[in-house]
């Protein structure tokens, strides 16, 4: 077995015309043949009359061996780069030798002599101690180089032997403890090696991952110097006439050289992973692509496909190291951040982890845009990886960064706190996708406990105190916090609903009992009597009738008529408060439009959670029980009341939050928030109740406006910005009172949708065009 690697006599100025790089070794001339001149090399070495005997692969593997460790016994410059001395291309002679020698295998599998030689001799360990050592100068680069492209390129399995993967051990320590090293690139593709082979054959993990113990300098020095003679002293077995070096000269280079002043050690099998450590260094990187590759690498990691190796991963500290650096980056925030400049941001990712550069720039938005990359990162970090190690992220990240990091903001007195905290948080649900961390996030947000609370119950968890923050003297706090549990409803995660509403409406206390359910409501309110209910339609797309039916239609399964349920909520608002009429493109057929689009992504959302299409039956001899909305929806009623007094802005947020609720298609969140003929147990109230009363009062403050009408428009052109803006005498009502309307008209269409004439759907059919 022969490589077309040889010796020969030919003068000096031809050798380098035809061969180009030349290097003395041993007393003769040594070059390399690329791949492409290997086959014309070989029939020159055959036909030219002055060839010597080819040299054996293991012989030449050794030479080149012994001429990179001759490099450290007689060299005296220091300053000189590895580059320019002969040492990067001994280490490709030596890695064409290995690939040459395998590919010429006869049985596959087996570690041919150049091999055995490169494990028995601890040649790796050698070169890792020389590239920690830094000597000559860009050592480390070649070293790096030189692991990569024989785990790469030598099929033979070598990451199973102790002296191959301690020294892989160490040299991936040798780029975690110097951030931004100058061996970024190479130590980044050292990574990617690695991880392609774990992705491979997982089993490899446990090898790769150890702890770590410290050492001193004094031990690398003794250490380097001992490899060093024990190469020399194979090379003197070799050949006995070669001068031995002594041990001043090999300690004099292993004492002069930079060495670190401590060093880490492998120190038993879990701890923390030096391959870890190494991949969150490089994803610190000033340099976008390093960065990259590192997290794509970190991704491959943790996609292992086996239950050992993936518990193996948990037991390092490859989730502690993830989440601390989510921490740091939340630390790094500046407290000035603007609220409003963190709920507007958009289009994070980690692949791309600056902001936009369309958008305005603010103070902090560097650092947030850093911290939101990040955790998109870990969001799909938890999306991708083996369960167990998605469970155990996720468990990390909640404990460090929500119960520790953020609780403790959301419950802080600083109304800057509360404020920076909960739009930060809106817009970290807003990123994520992941389920276990939904689940972790759901868990920390609502807590576990889905009983129905009572009104003289104590507060439960944070829950409690963000319901509250609904409804604070912070109208700021108030818009932030109802904007998170709007980001919160549109999750799919089936506890949200069940533990904000469902958990407080079943067994339907709130209809009344005594008598039995109706099949029809021939007996229920005649609406002719009631004075809220005698407006007919403007812009519905409804044929107005002379007057209401005096009862409303019923479906055969005794539900009332769509067409009913939507004709009393645009019934409801008085002719004289309405003003859409007079402008266009605010017909209530563009919120059924609106609301169709909405309720078919609400449906697909909730569709596995197998909800009922109609409600349980009603027994009418079972005694009434009193009835608790529950806190969140008794907030929303109560700030519903007030609308006419709010600000707009928080009575956009408060009527946002209560459609979300409406679209749910399931029967009893239907029945109590859009069903106005729901017969109601004493001391009940349901939305509709809710906005009746509103009407009641708007009626009345109605008369102590002057030139009502005229005013009413005017606002709503100038909130459509129509007109400009300008301060008015009772400004506040009269934009409660528009928003007013348009939320009647919301609630219409989103009946309409969710139960088209036709009969209840999970998934309604395309609305016409056009008018309804």
């Amino acid at each position: 077995m022969h490589f077309p690697l040889g010796t020969f006599t030919l003068p000096e100025k031809r050798r380098n015309a035809l061969f180009g790089e030349v290097f003395r070794g041993s007393g003769c001339y040594q070059f390399k043949i690329s791949s492409s001149w290997g086959m014309g090399m070989e029939r020159l070495c055959l036909l030219s009359p002055q060839r010597e005997p080819s040299i054996d692969l293991l012989e030449a593997f050794v030479e080149h061996w012994k001429g990179i460790t001759n490099y450290y016994i007689e060299s005296t410059d220091e300053n000189t780069p590895a580059k320019k001395t002969d040492i990067p291309w001994r280490l490709k002679q030596m890695l064409d030798i290995l690939v040459y020698e395998e590919k010429q295998q006869v049985a596959a599998g087996e570690a041919g002599p150049c091999l055995e030689y490169l494990l028995q001799h601890k040649i790796l360990e050698t070169l890792c101690t020389l590239g920690k050592a830094e000597y000559p100068p860009g050592m480390r680069q070649q070293v790096l180089q030189f692991f990569s492209k024989v785990l790469a390129q030598v099929q033979h399995p070598l990451l199973h032997y102790l002296n191959v993967h301690r020294p892989v051990q160490k040299l991936l320590r040798l780029g975690a403890t110097v951030p931004g090293s100058l061996t970024e690139k190479e130590e980044v593709q050292f990574t990617t090696v690695l991880c392609s082979k774990i992705q491979q054959d997982p089993a490899l993990l446990t090898y790769i991952l150890e702890g770590k113990k410290t050492t001193s300098r004094k031990k690398v020095s003794r250490e380097a110097t001992a490899l060093l003679r024990e190469a020399a002293s194979v090379r003197d077995k070799d050949h006995p006439q070669s001068k031995a070096p002594d041990s001043g000269t090999c300690g004099a280079w292993a004492s002069s050289a930079q060495l670190p002043a401590e060093t880490e050690e492998p120190d038993g099998p879990i701890g923390e992973s030096s391959l870890i450590t190494s991949l969150i260094g490089l994803c610190k990187s000033k340099k976008g692509r390093v960065a990259l590759k590192a997290q794509e690498n970190l991704l491959l990691l943790v996609r292992v496909a086996s239950q050992a190796a993936a518990t193996c991963l948990v037991q390092s500290s490859a989730c502690p190291a993830i989440v601390e650096r989510l921490c740091q980056l939340h630390q790094s925030l500046p407290s000035s951040l603007d609220p409003a400049d963190i709920a507007a941001i958009e289009g994070i990712s980690w692949r791309l982890p600056s902001a936009p550069s369309d958008e305005a720039s603010f103070p902090g938005k560097e650092a947030l845009a850093a911290f939101l990359g990040w955790f998109d990162y870990c969001d799909h970090l938890i999306t991708e990886a083996h369960s167990v190690v998605s469970d155990a992220l996720a468990k990390a990240v909640a404990e460090k960064l929500f119960v520790e990091i953020l609780q403790p903001q959301l419950l802080h007195v600083s109304e800057q706190s509360v404020l920076t905290s909960t739009a930060l948080l809106t817009v970290m649900l807003r990123q994520l996708r992941a389920p276990a961390l939904l689940r972790e996030a759901v868990a920390f947000l609502l807590g576990v406990d889905q009983q129905p609370a009572a009104p003289e119950d104590s507060p439960r968890a944070l829950c409690a105190h963000l319901i509250r923050h609904c409804d604070h003297l912070s109208d700021e706090i108030s818009i932030a916090t109802l904007r998170l549990f709007e980001e919160l409803l549109q999750k799919p995660h089936e506890q949200i609903v069940q533990s904000l509403i469902l958990c407080h409406l079943e067994g339907r206390a709130y209809v009344a009992r005594g008598s039995p359910e109706p099949e029809s409501y021939e007996d229920t309110l005649d609406l002719e009597e009631d004075p809220y209910f005698t407006d007919s339609f403007l812009d519905s797309g409804f044929q107005p009738s002379a007057k209401p039916p005096p009862a409303p239609a019923t479906n055969p399964d005794g539900k009332t008529a769509v067409t009913e349920i939507v004709n009393s909520f645009l019934c409801l608002v008085p002719e004289e408060a309405k003003t859409s009429a007079f402008l266009e493109e605010t017909g209530y057929d563009t919120y059924v439009h609106d609301a169709y689009g909405l309720f078919q992504e609400c449906s697909s959302r909730v569709t596995p959670w197998g909800w009922p299409l109609t409600p349980p039956p009603l027994d009418p001899h079972e005694p009434e029980r009193p009835f608790f909305e529950g806190p969140f929806l008794q907030m929303l009623f109560d700030r519903m009341s007030r609308i006419l007094e709010q600000p707009y802005s928080l009575n956009l947020q408060v009527t946002s939050v209560l459609s979300r609720l409406a679209l749910f298609p399931h029967p009893l969140i239907h029945e109590y928030l859009l069903d106005p003929y729901t017969s109601l147990a004493p001391g009940c109230r349901s939305l509709f109740s809710v906005l009746v009363r509103v009407i009641g009062d708007l009626m009345q403050r109605i008369q102590r406006v002057p030139q009502f009408p005229g005013k009413l428009l005017l606002v709503r052109r100038q909130l459509m910005g129509q007109v400009p803006g300008e301060q008015l005498d009772h400004q506040t009502f009269l934009q409660g009172v528009v928003v007013l309307e348009e939320f009647c008209k919301e609630l219409a269409a989103i009946a309409f949708v969710k139960f088209p004439p036709h009969g209840p759907h999970l998934h309604p059919s395309k609305p016409p065009e056009g008018h309804v």
